[in-house]
């Protein structure tokens, strides 16, 4: 079964499934925020970075389950698998959007 995403988070996947840190800036809003494992990164720059890190710790994959609307923000479920215990995991990425771009994520 395939889910439809919006096409910034559709272009998210793929960017977390190929590693290609540098495409971000086609999805991330210059001034977004991420908020992952209780730390928050501000700006394009450091989005990069923690992409690029979390890509070799973990060396996972994004495979979405399903999507939302909740409270002003869209929800993605999706199957999280990779190099850490536990793998395959659930979690929620919760995007806010704005012209087109991800002005915030929230994993969960």
């Amino acid at each position: 079964m395939s889910v439809h995403l919006p096409s910034p988070i559709d272009l998210y996947v793929k960017i977390e499934n190929s590693g290609n840190v540098e495409e971000l800036s086609e999805c991330f809003a210059s001034d977004a925020t991420v908020r992952d494992e209780g730390c928050t990164y501000e700006g394009l720059a450091a989005i990069k970075e923690w992409k690029a890190d979390t890509k070799k710790k973990y060396n996972h994959t994004v495979a979405p389950l399903e999507v939302a609307d909740r409270d002003g923000k869209t929800v993605l479920k999706a199957e999280l698998a990779g190099d850490f215990p536990s793998s395959p995991v659930t979690l929620e990425f919760s995007f806010a959007l704005e012209d087109g771009k991800i002005v915030s994520l929230e994993i969960h």
